[in-house]
Formats: C-alpha cells, structure tokens, sequence
C-alpha cells in the first residue's frame, strides 16, 4: 500500500501546508510547472518524488525530470505528463500511446482546474490536481491525496490549501 500526495503548477511555490502533506505521504508526484527547484529539492528531503517538467519549467529542471513519468505503482501502471489533456480532448502529441498503450491511472497538470474523470473509452482514471501554487487564474489551490492497494486507487482525496489573496 502506498498512500500518494499529487500536486502540480506550484510555480516555483513551497510552503509549510504543502511540506505538511508531503510528510504525511508515503511518495510524492508532481505533475509539472514545478518552477524553481527549491520546490522539488524541499519535497526530495522529506520523501520520494516522481515528476515531470511543465511548459514553465528551465532547462535544469528538463535535465533532472523527463516530459512524461511511466511507471508502476504497486500493480497501477501511471502515466504522468504536465500537457495530457482530458478525456475526449486528449493533447495530440499522446493520443497514438495512449490508444496503443493506456495506463490504468494517467495524470495531467497545467489547466490548474482540478477534475477526475473516469475515461470509458480508454479504460483509464485520469486525474488533474489543479494548482498548488500562487500564479495562475485559480481560485484555491489544491491537491489530490490517494492510496494505491494492489491494483486499485482508493481513498481519494481533494486537499484545499486555501483560497488565493
């Protein structure tokens, strides 16, 4: 059992309530616009990371993060990527590898909309954390908190930071 913090678009934003939430997780995974290493450095000491860079993102961070994160998770195969789209309105650039090769559970950032929407047609939980940063046009920053048992994701989450100033 692995129990999982999401986050994604803090652009370059770390805070006490977020690092509160990461230790509280068994891994953290971030979904891109990661901003500043600061933010991932201060996730990685307190526990594992998974993440992939956002449009935002440095050349540092595409160094030490790749554009999509497959992987898999206790029996879940995940796929992370910061531009995937929503069901029915994929990004263009995942569509062929997600027909040929779908994961049980994809994740997305940039929108800074939080959804999660099973998508019939690919057999495929997708989720979008929405934005636990500052900028952007969001209201309230969020993120998604869940736990993977075996082959299932339970026990979901949606955290509210607090609303935007």
């Amino acid at each position: 059992m692995k129990k999982i913090l999401l986050l994604s678009d803090t652009h370059s934003h770390i805070d006490g309530t977020i690092l509160k939430y990461v230790a509280q997780a068994d891994e953290v995974w971030h979904a891109g616009d990661i901003g500043d290493l600061a933010v991932t450095d201060a996730i990685k000491k307190i526990k594992p990371l998974r993440a992939v860079y956002g449009n935002i993102d440095d050349a540092q961070a595409r160094l030490e993060f790749p554009l999509h994160n497959r992987f898999l998770c206790e029996g879940v195969s995940v796929w992370i990527t910061h531009i995937g789209g929503y069901p029915g309105k994929y990004n263009p650039a995942i569509r062929s590898e997600l027909v040929q090769n779908p994961p049980k559970l994809l994740i997305c950032g940039h929108s800074h909309i939080l959804k999660v929407q099973f998508d019939k047609k690919h057999n495929l939980l997708h989720m979008n954390p929405g934005a636990a940063g500052k900028s952007g046009f969001h209201q309230v920053r969020t993120m998604l908190r869940f736990v993977i048992e075996g082959d299932a994701i339970k026990d979901l989450e949606i955290i509210e930071i607090e609303k935007r100033v």
